[in-house]
């Protein structure tokens, strides 16, 4: 195989992962506990997107009592956090990469 073969295949396989990165990222994948009171959702990468709560996953022995500004303000506190801690991840995750790769870009890893 030259040198030419090999850098075709290493486009080709560039442009695969790009692609396959753009379609997980457009994926909406949901997780749900306490029967469907609570659901969670996240891209195919694993990046949260939302949450969503019911009056039960709140208040279950007196769901009616719970208001749709709580549980908003609630969803929203929550989406906070979770975006915070997953935006702190990333940038650890991607610092010890560069030091691990010696500041190498790879394509795919970060």
């Amino acid at each position: 195989m030259n040198i030419m073969q090999i850098m075709k295949q290493a486009q080709n396989v560039q442009a695969k992962l790009k692609s396959t990165q753009e379609e997980l990222a457009k994926m909406e994948i949901v997780g749900e506990s306490a029967g469907g009171a609570v659901k969670v959702t996240c891209d195919g990468q694993g990046r949260f997107k939302s949450i969503k709560l019911s009056p039960e996953a709140i208040n279950s022995e007196n769901p009616s009592s719970v208001d749709a500004d709580t549980i908003e303000m609630l969803e929203d506190i929550i989406s906070a956090a979770i975006n915070q801690a997953s935006d702190k991840a990333a940038k650890e995750m991607e610092a010890k990469m560069k030091q691990a790769t010696g500041g190498l870009n790879i394509p795919g890893l970060f």
